[in-house]
């Protein structure tokens, strides 16, 4: 055990097919999933989506009506049997994240390389541009992660949009020792407050450490070249280290209050 404290992400896909499950008809579930939103913001620091797995990114973002998630509902329903089918209607994902926005937490957005049975090429974040100029989610941290291969794609955005932010996640434990070319090219664009930590141990507790180890690493070459070259000063250096490796992370999800 590392004594250390966490901190609860509620997915929005597992907590909406619990509240579908409860349901005694489609017509309860948008008014239950908003109560059981309201529920998690007592004890989570943010939510997170996995509808880059389930529907892509490239679908219509416009909030849907009611009665279009109630009758979405109805067909999920209808071919879930029993245990509940895996949601993955559109409309109906579409408005968890919606509603979601609405509680001003942050919301993660799995991006890019994943598992084999993700579209990569559905998972590009550029594709998110409908939803991240919508008003409803201008006021709600979005949390690009890992990204890879659109590492750049998501530094334009978190330039680009106030609310954005991105991390590498499971991009250094795979590339490894090409780790170093990806923190480089992570800071081309983004600014240095929009860049977020993680190790993304998705597997074995040790990738915890692996990702730690690699991204200790890829910074100091990177940001150790610049200041031998004199484009950087060390405390320039050290202030983004300490920005990118916990403070922004603090900042963004509250963990300080």
């Amino acid at each position: 055990a590392s004594n250390g404290t966490s901190s609860e992400i509620v997915r929005l896909e597992t907590l909406a097919e619990t509240v579908a499950a409860r349901c005694a008809s489609p017509a309860e579930f948008v008014g239950a999933f908003q109560a059981a939103l309201q529920s998690a913001r007592s004890h989570a620091v943010g939510f997170k989506t996995i509808a880059a797995y389930r529907v892509g990114f490239d679908i219509d973002w416009a909030r849907p009506s009611e009665a279009s998630v109630t009758k979405a509902v109805q067909n999920w329903l209808g071919r879930g049997g029993s245990p509940l089918a895996a949601l993955a209607d559109p409309i109906i994902i579409v408005f968890l994240i919606h509603a979601a926005a609405e509680m001003k937490l942050p919301i993660q957005f799995h991006v890019g390389y994943g598992d084999r049975d993700l579209d990569l090429h559905r998972s590009n974040p550029m594709l998110l541009l409908p939803l991240l100029r919508q008003v409803g989610l201008q006021d709600t941290p979005v949390m690009l992660l890992h990204c890879y291969p659109y590492h750049r794609e998501a530094g334009y955005l978190a330039q680009a949009f106030t609310n954005v932010y991105f991390d590498l996640g499971l991009a250094l434990n795979y590339v490894g020792a090409q780790s170093a070319q990806i923190v480089r090219e992570s800071l081309e664009v983004a600014p240095f407050a929009k860049q977020l930590y993680s190790s993304d141990a998705f597997g074995l507790v040790e990738l915890h450490l692996l990702g730690s180890v690699l991204w200790r690493r890829s910074m100091g070459l990177a940001l150790g070249a610049w200041v031998r070259q004199g484009d950087w000063s060390l405390a320039d250096a050290v202030r983004v280290v300490r920005l990118i490796g916990h403070e922004n992370a603090d900042r963004v999800y509250k963990l300080s209050r």
